[in-house]
């Protein structure tokens, strides 16, 4: 008679084969392909959704405001959903994502009326960006994704994962480029709106894959400390875990602050990088299209690269060493002559900058133990998301003055404290030496 499967447990990776891919949890596995297929329809929108708005008419201001919007309601959502996913599971969270982009994909594809576009593209994240993660939801794919991998392969887990949202990402960028093609056929309208397609369906295969996944355990219940302990021994025993409790609340506090100026830096340029292109050089989703895939490939590329550093001289020194490099790339782009160079260089500056994006997941998860990563990776995903929120409205209004250099230098700025204050803050944590 056939038993029921036992759930994975993370002891179980040592009894299976040595690659990284069989050592983690069937779950995990699911979650990493979701994201895949999730990322091509990102891809195409970062590619494409600002022209698209721009085609139809909409300001520079109006569609910094569409995506500063969207990026406060993802925070929002985060910061309720998070902690309460430690509590009672992450599996039927995603899921509903998974629903809601198939709805908001539909309606986008239909309609181009901002009465229903803009709902759409809010709810939807239509056009920021996520390298695949699952928006305002990313943090529970981290904790559930940190719950299937040994502690020891964090880094090299989610550089992975991080490389195939990258990688798909590129393909989506590269069909980005098909208003271009399709509106000798088509009117402009429907050319565009075509691509909303590929999250449709990128959105109905995650489903699909996490319908089957085994959910992460929660932690049912939360027992308060005692008032006050009735002997010695009650009160030592409860010493480990409000000690612990203290050093994850500085730790987070930390990531916090750190991460609210790399959230500054990131929304003044990131979100409205293919409208930058058109404004700059005038170039249509033809060029942007493989220009911003070019970008993806080469921030995949620099997630591997990003993992190797990480396993030989610490997360943190390569973090920083990285995106000290990406610092420098991030200012030359505003500076250069024609569309081709200063595509160049945003592109390197992707391979320095997204490619430790794994590295960086796998120390945030590292924070905490396993009953408070949910609050971890909210903390990680919020203090990033406010902060980045502001971005492209600001940015927007700069661009709208035709002060097309600006919104680099400032994001520069942003950025080169945020590497001072991550070294100081995080030297002495390393994902592959924590608790599981």
């Amino acid at each position: 008679m056939q038993t029921a499967a036992r759930p994975w447990r993370p002891d179980d990776a040592s009894q299976r084969k040595p690659s990284a891919w069989a050592q983690i949890s069937p779950a995990a596995r699911s979650v990493i392909l979701a994201r895949l297929a999730r990322s091509i329809g990102q891809g195409a929108l970062v590619a494409a959704f600002t022209l698209y708005l721009h085609a139809l008419q909409w300001s520079a201001p109006q569609i910094g405001a569409v995506l500063s919007g969207s990026l406060f309601i993802g925070a929002a959502l985060t910061l309720w959903i998070g902690p309460l996913s430690d509590r009672v599971g992450r599996r039927q969270f995603l899921l509903g994502y998974e629903l809601i982009l198939v709805v908001c994909s539909a309606v986008a594809l239909f309609t181009s009326s901002p009465w229903l576009l803009v709902p759409a593209a809010l709810l939807g994240s239509f056009g920021r960006g996520a390298n695949g993660a699952a928006g305002p939801f990313g943090p529970l794919e981290q904790a559930w994704l940190a719950h299937g991998t040994p502690t020891a392969l964090r880094s090299q887990i989610f550089s992975l994962n991080s490389t195939l949202g990258m990688l798909g990402m590129a393909l989506g960028a590269v069909l980005g480029a098909a208003p271009h093609w399709l509106s000798g056929f088509m009117s402009q309208d429907w050319a565009y709106r075509s691509l909303f397609i590929l999250p449709l369906l990128g959105s109905s295969i995650g489903f699909l894959l996490l319908l089957r996944a085994e959910d992460a355990p929660t932690v049912s219940r939360i027992e308060p400390l005692p008032q006050s302990a009735p002997n010695t021994e009650e009160r030592l025993d409860d010493l480990p875990r409000l000690e612990r409790r203290r050093q994850e609340n500085r730790l987070l506090w930390r990531l916090g602050l750190v991460n609210a100026l790399n959230g500054l830096g990131i929304g003044m340029v990131a979100p409205l990088m293919a409208y930058w292109y058109l404004l700059r050089f005038g170039h249509g989703p033809a060029s942007i299209g493989p220009a911003m895939a070019a970008s993806f490939v080469f921030a995949a590329f620099g997630a591997q690269i990003a993992s190797r550093l990480a396993q030989r001289f610490g997360a943190v020194r390569a973090v920083v060493g990285m995106r000290t490099a990406g610092l420098i790339m991030l200012m030359l782009t505003p500076l250069s002559p024609v569309f081709w160079v200063a595509a160049g260089f945003y592109a390197l500056r992707a391979t320095a900058n997204q490619g430790t994006m794994g590295v960086r997941q796998a120390l945030t998860v590292s924070l905490t133990g396993a009953d408070r990563r949910g609050l971890a990776a909210t903390i990680n995903n919020v203090s990033i998301q406010i902060p980045r929120a502001i971005g492209p409205l600001i940015a927007a209004v700069l661009l709208h003055m035709g002060w097309l250099i600006a919104p680099f230098f400032v994001a520069a700025t942003f950025q080169a404290l945020y590497l001072v204050l991550y070294q100081r803050l995080f030297r002495d944590i390393e994902p592959s030496k924590a608790s599981a």
